[in-house]
């Protein structure tokens, strides 16, 4: 028996021996069977409405997150915080650190098993907290990095949840690399999603890419045809090339110049070639298939699109797309316009906008609507909302329904949708009805 067996009496005849393999050791994409001991354990419920169990698993060497997405009803009840566990799974990041897929968990006899191997140590102590600096301290620079804002991170978080639930495994492990790619994973959770039309905030990006990506299961709900995997593949993929096509500055977005030479449409093209090269046996129709969605999601030649969608899931990434960035710039122009029913003329849309209270017994405006968080974000960034028309007094309930979530299993989009992507510094004209 080597230093990295389980330590226990010698085995009986036909007893399995299982390899220890300790905390500190494990790698991404590294498939597990070993036995770790149960340090927490949560049973919580997704935005889908699916439970899935949030576990914490330890031994002398440190403490390792796991997820049990599949057969939770059957695994919950079989082990507690404190069991000593063989489980099986594999290991993938999640925010940059090990997170193990926990397939099966089975409680354990802890008489034979040495205590001492699954001490967990303590955390390290939390650093001092340093001294504010002065108002009048130097600035930051511009070169230092941008730390991501809790929204941005946040919305990172739930997109590769919704990652992990991707059936197919060459799509699953593109989109994975992307998340992976040390470029994504610094500047996804601060960047913006354009200079000024919509999502034009820190974090924005990602919530514009998570909102689509909600959207694509819902219209993937309503429309079985569709392949779901594509759509959701669509929907992370088409603005992720805005991370290199954009900078942002002490609040300043910028065009990079590889962003003005090439674009965030054809670089992500480039990516999604150079990632699936390195993946086995990736299918050459599968990545075609994807980088059509990238290459036709502004739906039209004029807007931008090298090529007009031609598969039934490229156009609807390009129209949730559309939908998900125009309610955003919609809303920000109500947001910032004085006045109380109509918008001023808009440039960019050339029509005035309601913005009034709701004709209907809801009585709400627009922009009444918007989450705290979002309109903080605008103050922020300079943009204070105008004075808004005072809300109609609420008529007493007479019937409940159920809320589109509980239908659907998926919750609202963290904000209302736009129109496709509309980053270029000169907006395009907009785009006809279409039918």
């Amino acid at each position: 028996m080597t230093s990295n067996d389980v330590h226990s009496n010698d085995p009986a005849p036909g007893d399995e021996v299982v390899r220890k393999i300790y905390v500190r050791d494990l790698r991404d994409k590294q498939p597990v069977h070993t036995v770790f001991k149960v340090t927490r354990k949560t049973r919580t419920t997704a935005r889908s409405g699916k439970a899935f169990l949030v576990v914490g698993l330890g031994d002398r060497t440190g403490e390792v997150d796991a997820r049990v997405f599949d057969q939770v009803d059957a695994l919950d009840p079989g082990f507690q915080t404190g069991d000593l566990v063989l489980i099986r799974g594999h290991v993938t990041q999640f925010q940059g650190k090990p997170q193990i897929l926990l397939e099966s968990v089975d409680r354990l006899d802890p008489e034979p098993i040495d205590p001492a191997e699954f001490e967990v140590p303590p955390p390290p102590p939390a650093p001092a907290p340093t001294a504010t600096p002065p108002a009048s301290a130097a600035p930051r620079s511009s070169h230092e990095p941008v730390r991501p804002t809790p929204d941005g991170a946040r919305a990172v978080a739930q997109i590769r949840e919704l990652v992990e639930r991707v059936g197919d495994p060459h799509v699953k492990a593109l989109l994975l690399a992307f998340l992976d790619d040390p470029i994504v994973a610094q500047r996804l959770p601060a960047a913006p999603a354009a200079k000024g039309i919509h999502h034009a905030h820190r974090g924005g990006l990602a919530e514009h890419i998570l909102s689509v990506m909600r959207l694509g299961q819902r219209v993937a709900d309503h429309y079985p045809v569709l392949d779901r995997d594509l759509v959701m593949a669509g929907a992370l993929l088409h603005d992720i090339g805005k991370v290199q096509e954009l900078a942002w500055d002490g609040g300043n977005t910028r065009y990079t110049d590889e962003g003005r030479l090439v674009g965030h449409i054809v670089m992500t093209a480039q990516a999604i070639r150079e990632k699936a090269s390195r993946i086995p046996g990736f299918p050459p129709l599968l990545e075609a298939h994807l980088t059509h969605s990238v290459l036709a999601h502004h739906g039209q030649l004029e807007y931008g699109s090298p090529k007009l969608p031609m598969t039934l899931e490229a156009y609807v990434v390009h129209a949730i797309d559309s939908l998900d960035s125009r309610i955003d710039s919609w809303l920000d122009l109500m947001s910032r316009d004085p006045g109380e029913t109509w918008t001023e003329q808009t440039k960019l849309y050339e029509r005035h906008l309601w913005k009034g209270p709701s004709p209907t017994s809801r009585g709400r405006a627009p922009v009444e609507g918007r989450s705290r968080r979002a309109e903080k974000r605008k103050r922020q960034r300079g943009g204070a909302p105008g004075p808004q028309a005072p809300s109609a007094p609420a008529p007493a309930p007479k019937l409940s329904f159920k809320p589109l979530e509980a239908l659907t299993g998926e919750p609202p989009p963290a904000a209302p949708p736009p129109a496709a992507d509309e980053s270029a510094e000169t907006p395009a004209p907009e785009r006809p009805p279409e039918g």
